[in-house]
């Protein structure tokens, strides 16, 4: 700051005004104000090289590169996996924490022997948030050796790294192709894409590596959220933990419905945890021609509520890819018929 003004050169007599001191004040500190703003600038632009520079280049190299059209069903029902494979899926998902009761192991064995023999891989689905206090009954899970589809980036890529086939499921959220390449650096076989990308957003995604190593959630209501406490054992006014009789008998299908009329389903897991499914499927068929070009090759379909007409709709979707491979494309949704309008075009068609 300007404190202190020499005035020996002025003649007797003569002084400086205060306007004149504080003009002299006033343009000092635009001076000093326009350099610090000069040196922010600086360092702003040398920061916006140092990202571009960073992510200039993506190393697109997948872990596994997929040729066939793989058709995946997402299920916590063994009937429901047995209708998906005979209905032409190719493999089948499923998520033994979601739901009550869970199914015993050797029907679990048994279910992943019968898909072998038709021809359709299995693997076992993990929940997106495992503490550690979940793990023990996680292991028990994981000790039986099956593939794995994960939404937790930690599990995912720890069990990639003991060399186990690993799926990184939509709840990793990849955005961009950085985050991929990072993802398929450590081992991760394919991913599910973030459902919240659009399909401009998805064709940037996986230009890099022409569409292979992705599979795109084609149809489903995702899991919006995970509720830590039981919304059944407060509304009883129960024990949580000690009161599956709730969720296994008298309410084994639960939903909340929003100020606006929207009713979201709620599917207990085995952590005694809720998760929020979206209040209407993603159907994204009218896409599928347009994810083909891109060269995607793996679509996935999610049944994680009663009543989904499970055989139906794996059945439309094996009808629109066999249709694409035989190249004559996709000139119908079979399964925009069966679904009727409950439904939501969602990410495909609007940015979140």
């Amino acid at each position: 700051m300007l404190r202190d003004v020499d005035a020996n050169g002025l003649a007797v007599g003569q002084f400086l005004p205060v306007s004149i001191l504080n003009h002299m004040r006033q343009s000092a500190i635009a001076d000093l104000e326009q350099r610090a703003e000069w040196e922010r600038a600086s360092r702003l632009g040398e920061r916006v090289d140092v990202i571009a520079a960073a992510i200039a280049g993506v190393s697109a190299t997948a872990s596994n590169v997929v040729t066939a059209p793989t058709l995946t069903a997402q299920v916590y029902d063994l009937a429901d996996a047995r209708a998906a494979a005979t209905a032409g899926a190719t493999e089948i998902v499923l998520d033994p924490f979601l739901r009550h009761p869970t199914p015993p192991v050797t029907r679990v064995r048994a279910l992943a022997d019968d898909l072998a023999a038709m021809g359709v891989s299995f693997r076992i689905r993990t929940p997106s948030i495992v503490r550690p206090e979940d793990r023990r009954v996680v292991d028990k899970w994981l000790a039986l050796g099956f593939p794995v589809m994960s939404g937790h980036v930690g599990l995912a890529t720890e069990l990639a790294k003991q060399g186990r086939d690993v799926v990184a499921d939509y709840a990793v959220n990849c955005f961009n192709e950085h985050t991929a390449a990072h993802l398929f650096g450590r081992a991760i076989q394919r991913i599910v894409p973030s459902i919240e990308l659009t399909t401009e957003e998805l064709a940037a995604l996986v230009k890099p590596w022409h569409g292979c190593g992705f599979d795109v959630l084609v149809y489903g209501r995702p899991e919006g959220m995970t509720i830590e406490h039981c919304v059944l054992s407060a509304a009883f006014d129960r024990e949580p933990t000690t009161c599956r009789d709730l969720c296994v008998q008298k309410h084994a299908n639960v939903s909340l419905t929003d100020p606006a009329g929207y009713t979201f389903a709620v599917a207990t897991d085995s952590a005694c945890r809720n998760r929020l499914l979206h209040s209407r499927p993603i159907e994204g068929s009218e896409y599928i021609p347009r994810l083909w070009a891109m060269g995607i090759r793996s679509f996935n379909a999610v049944f994680n509520v009663p009543g989904d007409s499970v055989g139906e709709i794996i059945r439309g979707y094996r009808t629109m890819i066999d249709s694409l491979v035989a190249g004559e494309g996709a000139r119908h949704s079979p399964v925009r018929a069966i679904v009727g309008s409950a439904f939501t075009r969602g990410h495909f068609a609007r940015a979140v």
